[in-house]
Order: C-alpha cells, then structure tokens, then sequence
C-alpha cells in the first residue's frame, strides 16, 4: 500500500520552525520504521530538511507519537534535541490537546456525549476491546464526541481525546455503534479502496517546547468524495 513518498509531491508541512516541523500525514503511510520495510514518513520528513536547507550530514528528528497506519492528519516532530524530551513531557502528560473527525456508520445515541470505557488491548489480533467496567489489565479510555453533521450515508463526528489508548477511537466508537467508514477491524462492512480509514487528526493545540508560545495546527482531510462532502 506504502509507495516510495517523494518529498515535493507528496509532503505536506502544516506548520515548522527551527525545533518542530508538523506534516499531515496520507493514509497509509507509517510514522516509523516497521517489519514492512516502507519507507516511513520521518525519513520522508528528514530527506525533506535535508534538501530545503542544504544540509550535508545527517538531519537530526524526532519521532513524538504515532497515528495508525490506516488512518491520517497532524503528525508532529522534533527537530532539535532540546525539544524533543519536551514535546514528549507534553504528549505523555495529555498538555497536547488533539481533536481527530471520524465518518461513521450508524447515528450516535446523542448529539454530543462523554464516552468512558475500560480498554484491553489483544496484542495477538493487534485490537482492543472495551468493556464497561475495569477488569483486569485494562486502561481507563475517556474521549468527548460531538455530531457534527450528518450525510446521506454516514456521519461526521468530531472527537476530543481525554487519554490516548490503543485504538481508543476506533473500539469506543464501535462500542456505540458508529463504526468508521473502512475499519474492518471494528466492524466496518466494507474497507475503502485504498486501505485507509475515514479517521482524521485534524487539530493539535499545545504550548511551544521551546518558546513557550500557544501553537494551534489544523490538517485538511483527505481528497476523496466523503471528505469533501463534510466540508460543504
């Protein structure tokens, strides 16, 4: 699924600075090397700064935290060493605030709603489940969604993250019957053509590791006829 990403056609840069650069990522592609051996973005992300500033040796980067390989949006990096430890402080302690779109199947019970579950990932099928209350070795998963609209066969859900569980969004919705659009892993009936799934990180709100300014991101989603139809 995972083509050789060429860094002039395929790159998009949401925001950067001389300590973190954030790129929206494509469905389908990995943040990190893997066992597949595709190309990841971070090397993308470092032949780019390369090539921009004309560097000869080694580009120093980051890696600050992950998306699902399916799904696409923000995907933050350090640039430098100094920031990195700091963006990791910010994620690990939830001062990153992340805002993720989802199109599903099926009408939430509510417009708007606070979801709290019990999670337990299943590292064999690379899934979680989610159960109502806490038994053993699950984690504690909170996330707030909201109807954003609603299409002719599906709808638009904006999700705030409150904890940052293995496939939190994907097993809590699917708790509630509103799988997204493409995730056979979770009950979708179909996949999408391309793989992906229709989950989107699209906002990212946290203070700046190193000049301790507010930082807000804001990725537009994939091009294809469901995305485009919730931005009408």
């Amino acid at each position: 699924m995972n083509k050789e990403l060429s860094t002039k056609d395929n790159l998009q840069v949401l925001y950067e600075d001389n300590h973190i650069i954030a790129v929206n990522k494509r469905p389908g592609d990995i943040v990190q090397g893997d066992k597949t051996g595709d190309q990841p973005l971070s090397e993308v992300v470092k032949k780019y700064i390369a090539q921009k500033y004309k560097k000869p040796g080694a580009v120093y980067l980051g890696v600050v935290h992950r998306l699902d390989r399916p799904t696409s949006g923000i995907v933050v990096f350090a640039r430098t060493s100094k920031a990195l430890p700091r963006l990791n402080k910010l994620f690990a302690e939830k001062e990153a605030k992340k805002t993720y779109w989802a199109v599903v199947k099926g009408l939430p019970p509510n417009d708007k709603d606070t979801l709290t579950h019990w999670l337990k990932r299943n590292t064999k099928q690379n899934k979680s489940y989610a159960y109502p209350k806490e038994i053993a070795e699950s984690k504690k998963a909170v996330l707030d969604y909201r109807l954003l609209k609603k299409l002719d066969h599906y709808n638009l859900l904006e999700i705030d993250l409150h904890t940052g569980r293995h496939h939190q969004i994907r097993t809590q919705l699917a708790t509630i019957g509103c799988v997204i659009k493409g995730d056979l892993k979770y009950g979708s009936d179909r996949s999408n053509k391309d793989g992906s799934i229709h989950l989107h990180a699209r906002e990212l709100r946290f203070i700046h590791p190193v000049k301790k300014e507010p930082i807000h991101i804001t990725a537009p989603p994939p091009k294809d006829p469901v995305w485009e139809a919730c931005k009408k």
